[in-house]
């Protein structure tokens, strides 16, 4: 009996290997032509391992060894290990290192040391960082580095071999092999650390500490995860561990390097995190699927698209939704400012309902998610050499608008003309003046002068945006009319700090909103 068994487990792995080695034979050329050159007949357990060193030797120059060291007040100095993988800017030049947020967290440029393959070691000239993804990047000071490329990570179906590369233990240029376990992992306790943004690729390669911030790669050589987590007793794998998706990891990339944070959209509803099958018959649902709404807070895109009480959110944007947990993930992975379609179920009809977006760390400037209070007194916007104060329900019948109109008002305009073209230029004066309410820039809504900074701060030096303004004319009517305003070259990007409230520590389940 034991050796049938021990038959029947080899015949597997044979057949394993002989689908790895088509698979990867398939998908690059080169490795394909190591495979010609083997004499005989092809066998599937040698062709998997010329594909896999194939593979691993193309990746390795891109993995480098990380440690830095942070100073605790409860434990001194702490040094990390971790590893990271060397990328290229979308839109930046230059080569720059991705690796886990929590690897270089509160160290010092001097104390993070970066060694590449070649044994070279380098301390990085810039971090960026996300804590709500767990995402940080490095810009090092040599030109000249073997970039690896990002992989499809929607395209990565379950059972895919993958390889995990790394440091694990301060062991670096470690390769481990093994599968996608699963997809869309959420919900995951991650130690200390709360992360907002969690999608993660589940694998049974093994990771274990100091692989944190290195490369998952597919059978083509590519990027299909950050290995960042493991679920484990012991503290070391047990063939459990998690990545974050390449789509969700160079989408951050992209907005750290472009603007020095990221950008994420929200909602401004409170969801219930125990939606089960008796809520959703209650509901008259046939089955516990979507999120269901259990609060709308004010002043808030959910609020001024009219989702109610006991909605359940069936899709956004087209996107069926599973679960509350799976909502915020989409929402906040949105681009803010876009209007997008949700499918509302309400006391037992599907509805359609539009929702413009707006950035969630409006909401999160707060530790409620309620709208925070904004002062009457001006406040600068020193991109558009503004002053502006926000409308509220004292001011805007006092310019003329219904009391729950939004928007801000020009108070003071400090720049020299010339720099603003009008969109309209038979009757309207192409720079903003005192007065004037500007009710959205660059499509997207503004109602504070945060809003304003922030959508600002988004346009890049020398590019325009149109500006929408409520303007009196002659005889004292309201005219809406379109401006194009251009930012001054020489002018970098605000990068303000992401706002940390509530992802210091897991979150209260009974608090879940997006």
């Amino acid at each position: 009996m034991r050796l049938r068994s021990k038959f029947v487990w080899s015949a597997v792995f044979v057949l394993l290997s002989g689908w790895f080695a088509f698979e990867a034979l398939r998908a690059d050329p080169d490795i394909r032509q190591v495979a010609n050159e083997l004499d005989g007949p092809t066998n599937a357990l040698r062709d998997a391992g010329r594909v896999m060193s194939k593979i691993s030797k193309q990746i390795s120059p891109s993995v480098v060894h990380i440690e830095s060291i942070h100073r605790t007040a409860l434990r001194g100095e702490v040094e990390e290990t971790g590893s990271g993988v060397i990328v290229r800017g979308a839109r930046l030049p230059g080569e720059y290192v991705v690796t886990n947020r929590h690897v270089i967290a509160n160290a010092k440029l001097t104390e993070i040391s970066v060694t590449l393959v070649d044994g070279r070691m380098i301390h990085p000239d810039r971090v960026w960082e996300d804590e709500a993804s767990d995402i940080a990047v490095l810009k090092v000071p040599v030109d000249g580095l073997t970039a690896a490329a990002w992989a499809d990570s929607d395209a990565a179906e379950i059972g895919h071999p993958v390889l995990a590369v790394g440091s694990p233990f301060g062991l670096s240029q470690s390769v481990t092999f093994g599968i996608v376990s699963a997809k869309s992992r959420r919900s995951l306790k991650l130690g200390d650390r709360g992360v907002l943004n969690q999608d993660f690729i589940q694998t049974d390669a093994a990771i274990n500490p100091g692989n944190s911030g290195g490369p998952l790669v597919d059978l083509t050589g590519r990027i299909v995860g950050i290995n960042t987590a493991i679920a484990s007793n012991s503290g070391g794998n047990e063939g459990i561990g998690f990545s974050i998706p390449s789509n969700l990891v160079s989408r951050v990339v992209d907005q750290l390097l472009e603007y020095g944070k990221v950008y994420r959209a929200y909602l401004g509803v409170k969801l219930d995190p125990d939606f089960n099958t008796q809520k959703a018959a209650a509901l008259k649902l046939d089955r516990a699927r979507g999120a269901r709404v259990m609060a709308v807070y004010p002043n808030t895109p959910a609020a001024r698209a009219k989702l109610v009480k006991d909605d359940v959110i069936l899709s956004f944007d087209g996107t069926d939704i599973l679960d509350e947990n799976h909502l915020i993930n989409v929402v906040s992975l949105s681009p803010v400012g876009k209007r997008v379609r949700l499918s509302v179920l309400r006391r037992g009809e599907k509805v359609a309902i539009y929702v413009d977006l707006s950035d969630r760390s409006v909401a999160e400037d707060d530790s409620a998610p309620a709208a925070p209070q904004q002062s009457k007194a001006d406040v600068d916007v020193e991109l558009m050499s503004l002053s502006v104060c926000p409308i509220d329900s004292q001011i805007a019948p006092q310019i003329g608008l219904d009391q729950n109109a939004s928007g801000v008002l020009v108070t003071r305009n400090r720049r020299t003309p010339s720099r603003l073209l009008s969109h309209n230029s038979t009757t309207h004066d192409a720079e903003l003046q005192t007065g004037d309410i500007i009710e959205r820039f660059a499509g997207i809504s503004i109602r504070t002068p945060t809003d304003l900074d922030r959508a600002a701060s988004r346009i890049s030096a020398g590019n325009v945006a149109l500006v929408e303004v409520l303007r009196k004319d002659s005889n004292g009517q309201l005219q809406r009319i379109v401006i194009v305003w251009q930012r001054a070259t020489g002018v970098t990007a605000t990068g303000l700090p992401v706002p940390t409230a509530g992802l210091t520590r897991e979150p209260d389940p009974a608090t879940s909103s997006a």
